[in-house]
């Protein structure tokens, strides 16, 4: 299975173009590591949530939007090695001297780990609109969380999802400030899944929310509870803005 690399990024919205060009010039490195893809994606459809959201997730600060994005491994093994390789360029490598290539947003709020892949089904599309999720699930229930992922699939496709992941925390740091278990106020026993659904646009995303919704079908497998609380899953709708790949 793939191993992703998931972020949660402050930016202030009057940046974007500075936040791509700091991704234009960064990005590269990662695949030349062995990486397979980097997105960086713009939030698009984000709400405030009664218990937890993608605001309080990195402490936005009232000029700031959220970005998600997530660099795609091969595998763990090629991730540790390519950042073990980064961290020694890091030291010489232009790209990653902040004087010449200021990073425009702030780091020390930006929210990442890395996930293994559990559920992987469609095929990546250029400039597909993405529903980014962050859930909280009990670490014995990794399974039932699998079968719930791979029961919805067919339902996602039909209503026009053309790719659907779902990755389990593998190396989920711990932070000062922000990390994904504030994020979902994590309990106890609970591993933190990084996934995302893309579609081909906005308008069919919202068109197959509102349905889904009234679908029967969407239910957890017979015999089978929910394996999360909803009620602190975060989730948001965000618009891709920088794409690489091999």
């Amino acid at each position: 299975m793939t191993y992703y690399e998931g972020f949660l990024i402050p930016v202030p919205a009057a940046k974007r173009e500075q936040f791509l060009a700091h991704a234009g010039t960064v990005n590269p490195a990662f695949l030349e590591q062995g990486a397979e893809r980097v997105i960086e994606c713009w939030e698009e459809d984000v709400n405030p949530g009664q218990t937890t959201d993608f605001y309080r997730a990195v402490d936005k600060a009232a000029d700031e939007i959220v970005a998600f994005s997530w660099v795609e491994w091969p595998d763990k093994a090629t991730r540790d090695a390519g950042h073990a390789a980064m961290s020694e360029r890091m030291k010489d490598d232009p790209r990653w001297d902040p004087q010449k290539n200021p990073v425009p947003f702030d780091g020390k709020r930006m929210v990442f780990g890395g996930f293994t892949g559990i559920v992987e089904r469609g095929e990546y599309r250029k400039n597909s609109y993405v529903q980014g999720f962050a859930v909280p699930v009990p670490e014995d229930r990794r399974d039932d969380y699998r079968k719930m992922a791979e029961h919805g699939w067919p339902l996602f496709e039909e209503y026009g999802a053309t790719r659907h992941v779902e990755a389990w925390g593998d190396d989920v740091p711990h932070g000062q400030q922000t990390d994904f278990y504030r994020t979902v106020k994590a309990e106890p026993g609970e591993a933190i899944v990084f996934s995302f659904i893309e579609w081909p646009s906005r308008e069919v995303c919202d068109k197959a929310a509102a349905i889904m919704m009234e679908d029967e079908r969407m239910m957890p497998p017979d015999g089978m509870t929910m394996p999360f609380d909803g009620k602190r899953m975060i989730f948001g709708g965000f618009s891709p803005i920088y794409a690489l790949e091999k």
